[in-house]
């Protein structure tokens, strides 16, 4: 019963690739408790993931894969059940995929939409820029005169919301992330400033962002 029976392992269910993985793994003994023992790790996929250290665990991942990758423990001839490890392609680009100025006539429509204020997040390949799915992109809003949000302008994701958001979260779908200005009720402002930012999985800005859209509110 003191012997170990089984590992405890935890680790994040993805990474993207050129970073860091750092698994962490406790033996188990036949009632539970936790002792000491030497784990070593492996990968069973190298296309995909090197161990840098097999006592500590820390791998990076070398290139994004259409399977996961799986990395396993063991103490002694006792090993982990694999775990699966999804290798991402690393966005390194965020660019406006439209234009970035836009006005809103008052006159035109009372309660009127901007145009989409779009960007695209790709990363880099030798076979060239690859559109990226799934990924959030931050938008912000500020409202002027005031340099602060506006209570009469909403930040939205669809042409029938309504709610003043001045902030928002949207995930890519093909590269591709978009929001609208709706000019609400109330005093008309001079102009809004929308900003959009990615950031990679271990929290550095990508290139290119913020990308920043202006939009002049007309009488």
């Amino acid at each position: 019963m003191d012997q170990v029976v089984a590992l405890s392992v935890a680790v994040r269910d993805s990474i993207e690739e050129l970073d860091t993985l750092r698994p962490h793994a406790v033996a188990l003994d036949g009632h539970g408790d936790s002792v000491a023992a030497t784990i070593l790790w492996a990968t069973l996929d190298t296309a995909l993931l090197t161990v840098v250290n097999e006592t500590t665990g820390v791998m990076v991942a070398k290139q994004p894969g259409a399977t996961p990758a799986r990395i396993q423990a063991r103490v002694g001839s006792l090993p982990s059940n694999p775990i699966a490890i999804r290798v991402l392609a690393a966005a390194d680009t965020l660019l406006a995929a439209g234009p970035r100025r836009d006005s809103v006539s008052l006159a035109a429509q009372p309660d009127s939409l901007s145009d989409s204020l779009t960007v695209r997040l790709q990363d880099t390949t030798a076979a060239g820029p690859v559109d990226l799915s799934g990924r959030p992109v931050a938008f912000a809003l500020s409202v002027y005169p005031g340099g602060g949000p506006g209570a009469n302008v909403a930040l939205v994701t669809s042409d029938t919301a309504r709610a003043p958001l001045a902030a928002d979260t949207v995930t890519t779908r093909v590269g591709i992330a978009a929001v609208k200005l709706r000019l609400l009720a109330g005093p008309l402002p001079d102009s809004a400033v929308v900003t959009a930012s990615a950031r990679r999985a271990i929290g550095t800005l990508i290139a290119g962002a913020p990308v920043m859209f202006v939009v002049r509110f007309l009488p």
